[in-house]
């Protein structure tokens, strides 16, 4: 890979870097709520109700029920993992399917809500809610493609704004250069981190979130040191067998996905479906951001041909290991305080 493409994968990082910034700012939460239906009895169903939560203020997010319901019993509400949970019981004369389900206040939300619908007996049903239709009736019948492209859409959702994730493809690129070595190293960090997101999914893994994020940021900085030490002229074992260490990182970045769809929600009676179409969107997405770099550094290799002057791009090449570096030392700091402070 030339110097004037990796001076243009710098140009997307350090636009990576800026808006990792953003998620900070918003004033939204961009995580979906999830909202479980299971009917225990002839029109009566257990809710489950989970909302995200930035320490312990959840999101103004509540449930309105067709005006046929009340409650049997009241809301019990725990906080797990960046989330409240709200549980209760409800009886809806004649039942709920063809009826329909609103969120309040979800019209002033990034927030996009999944509501999974579970009779006695058939098929589960899934929905997805948004600020443009914040409400939706139970349908009569669905098949599992719905399933599938919810949730499809939601790992698509995720690496695009998983900017660490996406930060760490990037200094992949910029380390690797090769294309036949780059699609050895994608495919190893591919297969990792879908054993890791499907082991910790099924519970055959358990880690703990806070401390692989931190971990997520460390491993940024590793690569982007490795940049460095090759562009001194050192060895650089990363460099020759790049699939070593996307593999191995492959593997802690799974349990970041893991993590995120934990947060998610994920039906009990389609667990391995939704698992799937997650982590092909997860895959879609990062091939979408690594087409999407090599069209730029195509571009940008033309452009030079055609005359563009090199030192107009050459600072960001300089600094790309340590912005990298530096944002990803940034986070590992912030993510470990977070764990400090409980």
């Amino acid at each position: 890979m030339t110097r004037a493409i990796n001076r243009l994968l710098v140009c997307l990082m350090s636009l990576c870097a800026l808006a990792s910034a953003a998620p900070a700012a918003l004033a939204h939460e961009i995580r979906p709520a999830f909202l479980q239906i299971e009917e225990t009895d002839p029109d009566t169903y257990d809710l489950m109700w989970k909302t995200p939560a930035q320490g312990d203020m959840r999101l103004a997010l509540n449930v309105e029920l067709p005006d046929a319901c009340s409650n049997v019993s009241d809301p019990r509400s725990t906080l797990v993992d960046g989330a409240v949970i709200q549980r209760w019981r409800t009886k809806c004369q004649g039942g709920l399917v063809g009826k329909d389900i609103r969120i309040e206040n979800l019209g002033a939300s990034l927030t996009d809500v999944i509501v999974r619908y579970e009779p006695m007996e058939g098929r589960a049903r899934t929905l997805r809610l948004n600020g443009a239709t914040p409400h939706g009736a139970i349908p009569a019948r669905q098949g599992w493609q719905e399933v599938a492209f919810t949730y499809f859409r939601l790992g698509v959702e995720h690496i695009a704004f998983g900017f660490d994730h996406l930060l760490f493809v990037l200094c992949l690129l910029i380390l690797v250069g090769d294309l036949k070595r780059l699609l050895g190293a994608i495919t190893a960090f591919t297969v990792a981190h879908s054993l890791t997101l499907a082991g910790t999914t099924f519970g055959w893994l358990k880690l703990s979130s806070a401390p692989v994020e931190a971990s997520i940021a460390l491993s940024i900085a590793f690569v982007a040191a490795e940049i460095v030490r090759t562009r001194r002229g050192a060895g650089s074992l990363t460099q020759r067998w790049p699939w070593l260490a996307s593999f191995s990182f492959g593997l802690l970045h799974g349990f970041g996905f893991a993590s995120a769809l934990r947060q998610i929600g994920i039906p009990d009676d389609a667990a391995p479906l939704a698992l799937l179409f997650f982590n092909l969107g997860v895959e879609a997405g990062q091939v979408m951001f690594v087409v999407l770099v090599l069209a730029a550094g195509f571009g940008g290799r033309m452009l030079m041909r055609l005359g563009a002057p090199a030192q107009a791009v050459a600072w960001p090449y300089r600094a790309a290991p340590y912005v990298a570096g530096g944002l990803a030392g940034f986070w590992f700091i912030e993510r470990t305080a977070r764990i400090l402070t409980g």
